[in-house]
Order: structure tokens, then sequence, then C-alpha cells
């Protein structure tokens, strides 16, 4: 795996636990009862970004470490992800190239 695709990797794995976190312990305005004049009453009344970006940087970096580790040991390879056997010793078997 090349620097390129390492970082890729904990961008993807950073978003994806962003969007999983971010509603963990959400308040609303609605939940609350204060709306704010000119907000939806599904607006958040504290939402503290900076903590949760730190928590989403902490798991996806414990991720990254982990699926990294399992792709640089060579425990699992696109081989073994090869399912319907598409894939010859050299690549695909119709000669594609894809």
């Amino acid at each position: 795996m090349g620097i390129t695709s390492a970082i890729v990797l904990f961008a993807v794995l950073w978003f994806l636990t962003m969007f999983i976190a971010l509603p963990i312990g959400l308040r609303t305005q609605g939940d609350e009862g204060v709306v704010v004049p000119g907000t939806h009453a599904g607006s958040p009344t504290n939402l503290n970004m900076k903590r949760k970006a730190l928590w989403v940087t902490a798991i996806a970096a414990v991720l990254w470490c982990i699926i990294a580790g399992v792709i640089f040991s060579g425990a699992i390879t696109v081989a073994d992800l090869d399912w319907f056997e598409r894939m010859g010793p050299n690549g695909p078997a119709d000669g594609t190239g894809g």
C-alpha cells in the first residue's frame, strides 16, 4: 500500500466514522423545548464538534491500524476476495484487463 492509498483509506474511515458518530448524543432544540426563532426544531442545541472530531479521529486511527496491518501482513489478499473465480494467475481470465 502506497502513501496515497493509506491517506485515502484513513479519509474514508474518518468520514464513515464521523457519519456514524454525528447522531450519537445529539440533543435538538425540539428535545430541549427552546427553539430559536428562524431555526428548525431539529437543529442541535449544543453540538461540540471539536470533541466529536477528536473521538472520531482516534477511532478512525485504531481502525486504520487494524486494516493496514491486515493489508501489510498479507493475511487477506485480492485473490482471497475472488469469490466467483474470475481472476486467473495473471489477472482476469477473459483478458479484458479490468
